[in-house]
């Protein structure tokens, strides 16, 4: 028996680029992990509500996505476990990911916000030159 297509309004995060950095803004986390699961993506995410500076923002962000022990914990190994080991595993389905509370302290400032933001801006971009989705999603604490 045939499946009926789904309608525009099922298909999860309809109108939501396939490679973008935003603020998570109306989404709740749980909605796109199930989006993420609907569409057959990776889902990565992050709660750095407890990061007081770089170390702690990097530290969390690669326990909870799991990098591998070899981790530089800089900006550059980040992106580097973003992109290059990914792309070398083979076909990707896509991912969306979800940077919770990323702190607003004296240690990890506008700048370091910035950076950190700007390294998934480059993720998405190395993935949209492959044709694979790659939504982030953000909030501050």
């Amino acid at each position: 028996m045939d499946t009926p297509l789904r309608k525009d309004q099922d298909v999860p995060l309809r109108g939501i680029r396939a490679n973008i950095v935003q603020s998570i803004r109306a989404f709740r986390v749980q909605d796109l992990q199930e989006a993420a699961t609907a569409l057959g993506h990776h889902f990565l995410y992050a709660n750095l509500a407890h990061a007081q500076t770089k170390q702690d923002v990097l530290d969390l962000i690669a326990q909870q996505f799991t990098f591998p022990a070899h981790f530089g914990k800089n900006f550059d190994a980040l992106s580097d476990c973003l992109t290059d080991p990914l792309h070398k595993s083979g076909p990707q389905p896509g991912f969306i990911v979800v940077l919770e509370q990323i702190p607003a302290t004296a240690k990890f400032d506008k700048e370091a916000r910035e950076q950190l933001i700007d390294v998934f801006r480059d993720a998405a971009d190395f993935w949209g030159e492959r044709k694979i989705p790659f939504r982030c999603f953000y909030s501050f604490l």
